[in-house]
C-alpha cells in the first residue's frame, strides 16, 4: 500500500468521528422530545450528572390547591405548600416552579389565565411561609396534558 494513500486514510477519520458525535447529539435531542410529560424530570436528570444539582420534580396536583375554577388556595391547598416551604427552608437552593397541563377555566378565567394564576398563587404562597422571593423562579406553562387529560400540574425543583 501507497504511503501517500494512507495518510489520506488517516486524515478522514476526525470527519467519522465528528459525524457519530452529531449523530449523538441528535438522538439525544429526539429522545429529549420524545420524552414529552416526562422532559423535566429528565433535564434534572442529565443536570445531576453534568455536574448540576437539581433534586427530581416535585408534583402537586392543581385539583389538590385549588378551588375548581379558581386561582384562589383552599386550607388543604395551603397546608401542602407549608409542608414544601418547611422542607426547603433552611436550604439555599434555588425552587423552580412550573406548570403542566391546564384545567379549563370557568367565568373568570380561561384556562391559559388560571394556569398562569395558580402558578403565581403557589409562589406568592411559597414566598409567605419563607421562602425568599430571589430563591423562586417561575417558568413557563407547558399547555400540553401529558397524562392523559388530568389537568394542571404544578412542578417545583430545586436547584443547586
Amino acid at each position: 500500500m501507497n504511503i501517500s494513500a494512507l495518510a489520506g486514510a488517516r486524515r478522514g477519520r476526525w470527519a467519522i468521528s465528528f459525524a457519530d458525535l452529531l449523530l449523538l447529539l441528535l438522538g439525544f435531542f429526539v429522545m429529549l422530545q420524545a420524552s414529552g410529560q416526562r422532559r423535566d424530570a429528565m433535564l434534572a436528570q442529565v443536570r445531576q450528572q453534568f455536574g448540576g444539582h437539581a433534586s427530581s420534580p416535585m408534583e402537586i396536583h392543581a385539583a389538590e390547591l385549588f378551588l375548581p375554577g379558581e386561582a384562589l388556595l383552599t386550607q388543604q391547598g395551603r397546608k401542602r405548600l407549608k409542608i414544601v416551604a418547611d422542607r426547603f427552608a433552611l436550604g439555599r437552593e434555588r425552587l423552580e416552579v412550573s406548570s403542566r397541563g391546564t384545567d379549563a377555566g370557568h367565568q373568570r378565567f380561561d384556562g391559559w389565565d388560571l394556569s398562569a394564576a395558580r402558578l403565581g398563587a403557589v409562589a406568592r404562597a411559597l414566598k409567605a411561609e419563607g421562602i425568599g422571593g430571589d430563591r423562586l423562579v417561575l417558568r413557563g406553562l407547558d399547555q400540553l396534558d401529558g397524562e392523559g387529560g388530568k389537568g394542571q400540574v404544578i412542578l417545583i425543583v430545586a436547584e443547586r
